[in-house]
């Protein structure tokens, strides 16, 4: 199992579009992969998951992945959340 921590940076939070784009890059790998916040678990290539949470700025997050391309999963949500501005 990989993981990694966040923080949510975005004035708006994880809002739709960015939920939109993180489960878009999420569901591009076979791993299971999860988010984590507040203590509430969900499955990161579920748009009404991630919607669930209510991520907002400030925030800290946790993502699981499991399976044979977690490492690569990782680097690439890590990616997109530095890309798009919404967590360090």
């Amino acid at each position: 199992m990989a993981e990694k921590q966040f923080k949510i940076i975005e004035a708006s939070g994880i809002h739709a579009r960015p939920a939109t784009i993180l489960v878009q890059t999420a569901s591009k790998f076979d791993s299971n992969i999860n988010l984590e916040c507040r203590g509430k678990k969900v499955n990161l290539k579920s748009i009404m998951g991630v919607m669930s949470l209510g991520i907002g700025q400030g925030e800290e997050i946790s993502i699981f992945a499991v399976g044979s391309d977690e490492e690569d999963a990782l680097r690439s949500l890590e990616e997109t959340l530095t890309r798009e501005g919404l967590a360090e």
